[in-house]
């Protein structure tokens, strides 16, 4: 399967100016791109492929005084982002024809969006250097932060430039079966939660952090301050990155937490089994902050790509499946119980039971775990790279230093 390594980059003064302007030509060539299939596209016209838009408006166009400073920067790096726009065009056709879930047209780039990235292939000659820098062609050498060794070596990185202006190297390496886990006979089955984040069916209670709940007055605080900058003012910016750094650590709390929780049930139980919950729907209801600011469903994709990729068994049940309203000892259903009530004593065999307890325990019954995940070993399937998978500390030097 695809796993993706990010590292935190730390470029120097005119390594920010050539990142920019790189930013900016692949940013370019993607709207011409655009701009030129939309209007083949109202005129009637064929439309044009992707060897005849890179010949017009990266070949051709550096030769003209309006594109002549596109030649500045890598030609893998405008390659790359005719490529990015034959992607948005697919996932838009195939989200039309069912195949995948609907989304919008391609739309223009702007230098505003708040997330700036480029692509170096095997063809763009980068390299690392024997200090644990990234070569990058037209840039230069790049202190990274490594905090791990790159397992194998990869064939393309993204430079990627985030809302907070922080820099990041992120690479897609293949893994092979090797990372398979030893089979296990533990099984679980978890009830996520807003007042605990996540209840096993053991019985284990795991508080939810609150990352956003906790650092909400220092976020007020700074955007506030924004709302009072004239708009267009250096101020102004300087405070919108204030508040957008603010939200970063909070995210990168709540996909520490993600990770680490995600990686211990992986690797203790042989199968995992959760429930599809309705997240957009609870997002529209009073409860919309504390739903966002637990991050169920990355959460639980975290737990399914690590299930594929450690040959363990993921399950995940309906959400209509009435986990709360049966006895998970006897498996009498007496009806829906208000939120408020966390405990109860069941009429028909005189159990006493704790709401998420039970709601777990039922949770594992229904994935029927015992029946198909006792001791198997289950093959790593390919998967698409997960975008999170990131790493900033130690110093370490990357595979082949």
């Amino acid at each position: 399967m695809q796993l993706r390594y990010s590292f935190r980059l730390y470029p120097s003064v005119g390594q920010r100016i050539a990142l920019a302007r790189a930013f900016g030509c692949a940013r370019v060539v993607y709207n011409d791109a655009l701009s030129t299939r939309e209007t083949a596209r109202a005129a009637g016209l064929p439309f044009p492929k992707s060897g005849d838009l890179s010949k017009m408006l990266i070949t051709e166009a550096k030769w003209t005084p309006e594109r002549a400073w596109l030649a500045e920067v890598s030609a893998v790096v405008l390659q790359q982002s005719l490529r990015d726009l034959d992607t948005a065009y697919r996932n838009f056709f195939d989200g039309l024809k069912g195949k995948r879930p609907r989304m919008g047209p391609p739309r223009y780039k702007s230098k505003r969006d708040s997330r700036q990235a480029v692509r170096f292939t095997a063809n763009a000659r980068w390299s690392f250097t024997s200090g644990g820098k990234l070569r990058l062609p037209k840039i230069g050498d790049v202190d990274v932060k490594w905090s791990r060794r790159l397992p194998s070596t990869p064939s393309t990185v993204t430079v990627v430039r985030d809302s907070a202006g922080r820099y990041f190297a992120s690479f897609v390496i293949e893994t092979g079966p090797q990372e398979t886990l030893p089979g296990s006979h533990a099984e679980i089955g978890v009830d996520l939660g807003l007042t605990h984040f996540a209840v096993l069916s053991d019985g284990t209670k795991i508080d939810s952090p609150r990352f956003l709940r906790r650092a909400e007055k220092r976020l007020k605080k700074a955007q506030r301050d924004l709302s009072r900058k004239k708009k267009g003012s250096a101020n102004r910016a300087k405070a919108r990155l204030k508040v957008a750094r603010a939200h970063a650590r909070v995210a990168d709390a709540r996909r520490d937490f993600h990770h680490q929780l995600s990686t211990r049930l992986i690797r203790e139980n042989q199968a995992v089994a959760v429930e599809d919950l309705a997240v957009k729907g609870l997002a529209r209801t009073r409860l919309a902050t504390s739903v966002h600011d637990a991050g169920w469903s990355a959460f639980v994709g975290m737990l399914e790509y690590k299930a594929t990729r450690y040959g363990r068994v993921f399950v995940r049940i309906g959400r209509f499946e009435p986990t709360s309203q049966v006895c998970s000892t006897c498996g009498v259903k007496d009806g829906p119980k208000p939120l408020d009530v966390r405990e109860w004593t069941c009429a028909a065999c005189g159990s006493h039971l704790d709401r998420d307890v039970n709601a777990a325990v039922n949770v594992a019954k229904a994935a029927g775990l015992a029946a198909s995940a006792r001791g198997a070993q289950v093959r790593p399937a390919p998967v698409p790279a997960p975008r999170g998978e990131a790493g900033t500390h130690p110093k370490l030097a990357p595979v082949g230093v």
